[in-house]
């Protein structure tokens, strides 16, 4: 019981992480700079690392969740 939650949690971080790396990747195709003020540059970095952190959470957070359902339909059957 133990080992599945052990494996739940390092498939939940492998999968946050990722989800994150991809979302920040794909934010760098939208062109924010013509939102941000001059001489802003730091706080540019940290929206896009904040935006990169809500959305890759949020789409890791709906994978396991839908992952977590596939896993329970056998019960549905028995």
């Amino acid at each position: 019981m133990f080992e599945a939650m052990g494996q739940q949690a390092v498939l939940g971080i492998i999968s946050h992480v990722f989800f994150i790396g991809v979302s920040f990747y794909a934010l760098q195709a939208l062109m924010i700079d013509k939102f941000i003020k001059k001489n802003h540059v730091f706080q540019a970095q940290l929206l896009y690392i904040f935006l990169s952190i809500l959305i890759g959470t949020s789409v890791s957070n709906f994978f396991l969740t839908i992952s977590g359902w596939s896993n329970q339909l056998p019960y549905l059957f028995q």
